[in-house]
């Protein structure tokens, strides 16, 4: 007989898994072995640890905000299990991906690949689709295994490990190396997905599969916050620049109607709030008010005959309180361009061309869920369209208007503390590159252009240009 797994069991195993590390920078040393030992948190006036430096509060909250910022940040870490346990929030599963929002999250930062083809990926996911005979542009789910493959579930023959769930995800790298200018060689890697052992029966061979990896959750309030028209004039400059920069509307689950997307690694998600519901349904089997229903495609029968709880597992509080918190955590401050390296690096990387799509300033709008932080000017290097990145990059899965080529311009700021935050260098949407200069070499499409520029300066303007990413 099957048998729900106890917490105990699969708590201690699933942070085995995730502490694989990762993360993002504040401020302007020309490399990571530069940046100072202690950073200033202006609203507790203490130094912060490093492990923490995505997870402080924008400095102008007040008291009553400081206090909903902490209850979220609380909320955030804190595991879910399932019932009858009493050791952590009930809803967990019947799949699911983590127990809680920083088994993938590591400190808020970004996912750590595995590099071992024999170990289930675990800051990662597979996101799948089927063809639709209707051109919608919403993908549509698997029939036997829905939109994301679930690689854990809460039953198990063993209290001794958690269970197997959907299936069983790999990725093997596949490494290339490319050849620069000045005869430097650079060594690459692709990744390959590799599915073992599908418990409802093989995927088929029309499925799109497309690898993902663990976001950044740095400074999204103020990305929430820019203006539509603000985006949109944008991608109208874009064009006098030979670039197509486009937004992508997608399904605003919370309105009704289509929105802009301004979240997720091809702009799939419009707002904050209904982006932190997605991942509680799809990454933790956790059900809200949004979305109802668990993630248990029919021929999963176990599945729909698990426990119900009778009620949403994310109460409506909770949810906001989570928003909130995500809301209110600091961006990293402007850049000093006085200092000499810095400015040096610019230069090169907007005589490359980078800066079309890293854009380096917006402004955020209106934003009553968080006044202090309206109509300010900030540096996400990022524009929030969508890019066509080349076959290379593509994952051959469209998302709305996003096709299976185009993906959403990745904010570079605070990239060069990742490594000392959690330990992850792994960038782009896979994680396949290693390195800033890795991340540059994969760039095509549009930014093939930006990318050859890069592989022809000499070995000293290529660090003057790296140096500058990793201090934004």
């Amino acid at each position: 007989m099957l048998q729900v797994l106890h917490t105990k069991s699969i708590l201690p195993l699933l942070c085995l898994f995730a502490l694989l590390l990762f993360a993002l920078p504040f401020n302007n040393a020309k490399s990571d072995t530069d940046l100072p030992e202690c950073f200033w948190n202006p609203s507790k006036k203490q130094c912060t640890a490093e492990d923490q430096l995505y997870v402080q509060p924008v400095a102008e909250l007040n008291a009553k905000q400081m206090q909903r910022f902490e209850e979220g940040l609380k909320l955030f870490k804190a595991p879910w299990t399932v019932f009858p346990l009493i050791d952590g929030e009930w809803g967990l599963g019947p799949t699911f991906i983590a127990s809680s929002c920083t088994g993938c999250h590591v400190n808020a930062g970004r996912g750590a690949t595995v590099d071992a083809s024999n170990k289930v990926i675990v800051e990662q996911l597979v996101r799948i689709s089927v063809p639709s005979a209707v051109d919608s542009g919403e993908p549509v789910a698997h029939p036997l295994y829905g939109r994301q493959l679930q690689v854990f579930s809460i039953f198990g023959e063993s209290l001794s490990r958690p269970a197997t769930g959907e299936a069983e995800v790999y990725v093997d790298w596949i490494e290339q190396k490319k050849a620069l200018a000045d005869g430097t060689e650079i060594a690459l890697r692709r990744p390959q997905i590799r599915i073992a052992n599908p418990v409802f029966g093989e995927l088929g061979a029309s499925t799109m599969m497309s690898l993902r990896n663990t976001p950044v959750l740095l400074g999204l309030g103020y990305l929430d916050a820019v203006p539509e028209e603000a985006i949109l004039n944008l991608a109208a400059q874009q064009k006098a620049q030979g670039l197509n920069g486009r937004p992508n509307y997608v399904k605003d689950d919370i309105s009704g109607k289509l929105s802009l997307g301004r979240f997720g690694w091809k702009a799939n998600q419009p707002t904050l709030k209904q982006q932190v519901a997605a991942a509680h349904i799809g990454d933790m089997g956790i059900t809200s008010s949004l979305y109802e229903e668990q993630n248990c495609p029919k021929p999963q029968a176990q599945c729909l005959a698990a426990h119900q709880t009778g009620k949403h597992e994310l109460s409506d509080a909770t949810w906001d309180a989570i928003t909130l918190f995500l809301a209110y955590v600091e961006a990293p401050p402007q850049p000093k361009t006085e200092h000499t390296r810095f400015a040096q690096g610019e230069k090169l990387f907007q005589a490359a061309g980078c800066n079309g799509c890293h854009v380096a300033e917006l402004k955020t709008g209106s934003f009553p869920a968080m006044p202090a932080i309206e109509n300010k000017r900030f540096a996400p290097y990022t524009d929030l369209l969508l890019h066509d990145m080349g076959e290379a990059l593509a994952d051959n899965r469209p998302d709305f208007l996003a096709s299976g080529r185009d993906w959403r311009t990745a904010p570079l700021w605070g990239i060069g503390l990742s490594k000392r935050v959690n330990g992850s260098t792994n960038f782009l949407h896979d994680g396949r590159a290693r390195s800033v200069t890795e991340a540059i070499l994969w760039h095509g499409g549009e930014s093939e252009k930006s990318r050859e520029k890069f592989a022809h300066l000499n070995k000293a303007e290529r660090d003057l240009l790296v140096d500058f990413v990793n201090a934004l």
